[in-house]
């Protein structure tokens, strides 16, 4: 029976690090400098897979690929080895936002959750985005206020450069001395969560903001 064992951010990696490579074999360098730029990419693709067996790993090797057809089918290859996004119910999203009682949930129907790290979108009404993420096992949820912006810039998620807007969330955490304090995370992400999860390669950024907003 197939396992599956690569999550959507480090397909992501893979896939960033393959463009490098190819990147680089267009502009007719040496042929040691060009191995030696593949092997650096394997080597970084091994250590982003902690928990890949022997076997996993052989799979993930690029360290023979060469050619733009033999990459395409490695990646398509590994597509199908991807771990999808757990299963989620509407009930579960609501019961994640219970304040929000005319909460617009997504098209769960819709989304493919082999090419999600995490779930969100936004309510244009209540001018909010939420995000669902499975931390330490738990699906957990926070919602944030957003602020529409009109220039590219770099999203905090994908560390990429796009469309992005302005994101602020409360934390759960209160000062003992003054209960009704609280602290105020924001930063920019994308505007649209589905190009950023195709481009997020690392969650170090997504966890330490939820950690953070859900503490308590």
């Amino acid at each position: 029976m197939k396992e599956e064992f690569i999550k959507n951010e480090q397909l992501n990696f893979i896939k960033k690090q393959i463009a490098l490579i190819k990147d680089i074999s267009k502009r007719n360098v040496p042929k040691s400098v060009l191995l030696a730029e593949i092997d650096l990419a394997n080597a970084k693709i091994m250590d982003n897979m902690p928990h890949a067996t022997e076997e996993q790993l052989e799979m993930l090797d690029i360290s023979t690929l060469r050619t733009d057809v033999e990459y395409e089918q490695y990646i398509q290859h590994l597509s199908s080895y991807v771990l999808p996004f757990p299963k989620i119910t509407e009930q579960h999203l609501k019961k994640m936002f219970p304040k929000n009682k005319k909460l617009k949930l997504p098209d769960l129907s819709i989304i493919d959750r082999s090419k999600l790290t995490y779930l969100s979108w936004t309510d244009l009404g209540l001018n909010k985005k939420f995000i669902v993420y499975e931390l330490d096992g738990k699906m957990v949820g926070i919602e944030c206020k957003v602020t529409p912006t009109s220039k590219a810039n770099y999203c905090s998620i994908c560390q990429s450069i796009g469309e992005v807007t302005y994101f602020s969330t409360k934390t759960k955490a209160k000062k003992s001395k003054n209960p009704d304090y609280y602290k105020s995370i924001g930063n920019l992400i994308c505007t649209d969560s589905n190009e950023c999860n195709k481009k997020i390669t690392n969650v170090e950024y997504l966890t330490t903001v939820l950690r953070e907003a859900l503490a308590k």
